[in-house]
């Protein structure tokens, strides 16, 4: 006799991400340059995939406006974000025109040409060598060409749907 499964019931919307506001992450804002324009995004979907070769993943929602820019140019900068950078952070997580985003702060380029931000904590200067689609995000799997690191600087999470600066801790 053939068993039958039941599906599981999938998690609300709301709860999900109520829940996901207790899951504290680094904030970075994802940059691009090229052929498909200057663009940036804030996201704190970005992790650690392997050393060998370094590649970190980023998400990013498939009808975001940047979606386009970051498709053609294959290539990202993930600035990790300094306590000093929260409103920076809002500039690029809002519906600021891109030039204006990009104003607001100091910018250089390293392998790729997307932009740097000169006093991010660091900066994985990347191309995109995979996408993988899941709901109505893509997966970008991103192997690092270059990094720049700011030792001096303090780190900024998002936790508990707020910034909160992340002190480095003195050597004894």
């Amino acid at each position: 006799m053939a068993e039958t499964l039941t599906a599981t019931p999938a998690v609300e919307k709301q709860a999900f991400r109520d829940a996901m506001a207790h899951l504290g992450s680094a904030v970075n804002i994802i940059t691009t340059d090229g052929p498909g324009g200057r663009a940036g995004f804030t996201a704190s979907a970005v992790c650690s995939v392997t050393d060998s070769p370094p590649t970190l993943l980023v998400c990013l929602n498939r009808s975001a406006s940047v979606y386009p820019a970051f498709t053609e140019n294959q290539v990202l900068c993930v600035n990790t974000l300094a306590d000093c950078h929260e409103s920076l952070s809002n500039l690029f997580g809002g519906k600021t025109p891109m030039e204006q985003r990009f104003e607001a702060a100091e910018w250089s380029s390293l392998s790729t040409g997307s932009p740097i931000l000169t006093d991010a904590l660091v900066s994985f200067d990347c191309k995109i060598t995979q996408v993988t689609r899941v709901g109505t995000h893509d997966i970008l799997f991103c192997e690092a060409v270059a990094i720049t690191r700011n030792d001096e600087r303090h780190g900024l999470v998002y936790f508990d749907r707020r910034y909160h600066p992340l002190m480095r801790q003195s050597a004894c």
